[in-house]
């Protein structure tokens, strides 16, 4: 059990020692991202999503790559107990490896997404979207507006803003 020790002053400035028992997963660091091509795909991400190359610069013939997603004055959260939003680590992958994706019997067999991502401006992202020609397999007013969207190699991703 992991335990992080607090002390904690009283108002006579006496200090005590308390435990406090720290959550056993307390957000995601990473997801891995199999595509076919890691150059390419950096370029997409980084257009349609906003997310930003962790690297020196990309090459052609990468075979990974870490993309992060920064805040609204261009800022990356550095990696720490309380990821909030993950990085994506893309991997050169062969399509018979898989992709992000599967289905549900009361889908009829439609891919579904493996991740949700959460946005302030959904309406924003869906008109990049169209304008960027992304494929979009679906839209949804589920608890808010909701877009299942796929990138170029079949990885299918969904869009909530609450």
């Amino acid at each position: 059990m992991n335990k992080e020790e607090i002390i904690v002053t009283q108002s006579n400035n006496e200090e005590i020692k308390v435990e406090e028992k720290l959550e056993d997963i307390t957000g995601i660091t990473c997801i891995y991202v199999p595509v076919s091509d890691v150059y390419q795909a950096i370029e997409w991400y980084e257009t349609n999503l906003g997310c930003k190359f962790a690297g020196d610069k990309t090459k052609p013939n990468m075979t990974g790559g870490f993309l992060d997603f920064p805040d609204q004055n261009g800022n990356v959260q550095e990696a720490g107990i309380r990821q909030v939003v993950p990085t994506l680590f893309l991997h050169k992958s062969d399509e018979e490896g898989g992709r992000l994706r599967f289905t549900m019997p009361e889908d009829n067999g439609k891919p579904h997404a493996v991740a949700c991502f959460i946005t302030p401006r959904i309406q924003e992202l869906f008109e990049r979207f169209k304008k960027n020609g992304v494929n979009i397999l679906g839209e949804r007013m589920t608890c808010g507006p909701n877009i299942t969207f796929a990138d170029p190699d079949g990885n299918v991703w969904e869009v909530w803003q609450p």
